[in-house]
């Protein structure tokens, strides 16, 4: 599982010209799905998410999470994150999950953040043609991997 974290002042996901998720401050987050991936890499990659220390505190220092701002989160499906481009000129994406399976635990990723962790998570479409806007903030832009 792949999750490309950005902290934003805000972010939102057009498709047919219809916005299906807004946010301001919090993390517009690109997700993606390996066939290895699992309910246990849901559940780990929700917590680093939850928990990731970003934000500066009152000294200036990187070292407040999504929890300290009231953020909220903006999660986009992206299986080009698993594009492998060693050979050629166009990407294979044989690494990314099917979108049957990687559909049920994008949905589940989502939703662990807003049980668990109380956040509120607005979405794009799953496999559709997204359009998505942001301002990001700092800019701060960090790969999770697990």
């Amino acid at each position: 599982m792949k999750v490309v974290l950005q902290k934003v002042l805000s972010a939102s996901c057009e498709v047919d010209n219809n916005i299906t998720g807004r946010i301001d401050e919090g993390f517009m987050l690109l997700v993606g799905f390996t066939h290895t991936d699992d309910m246990e890499n849901v559940k780990k990659m929700a917590y680093k998410i939850a928990n990731a220390r970003v934000y500066a505190d009152e000294l200036g220092k990187i070292n407040k999470s999504i929890f300290d701002c009231g953020g909220k989160i903006l999660s986009i499906s992206q299986f080009t994150l698993y594009a492998d481009t060693k050979k050629g000129h166009r990407p294979s994406f044989t690494d990314a999950l099917p979108g049957d399976k990687a559909v049920v635990l994008y949905k589940a990723f989502n939703e662990e953040l807003r049980q668990t962790y109380g956040i509120v998570v607005e979405e794009g479409i799953f496999g559709a043609d997204m359009k998505i806007s942001l301002v990001n903030d700092g800019p701060t832009t960090i790969i999770y991997e697990n």
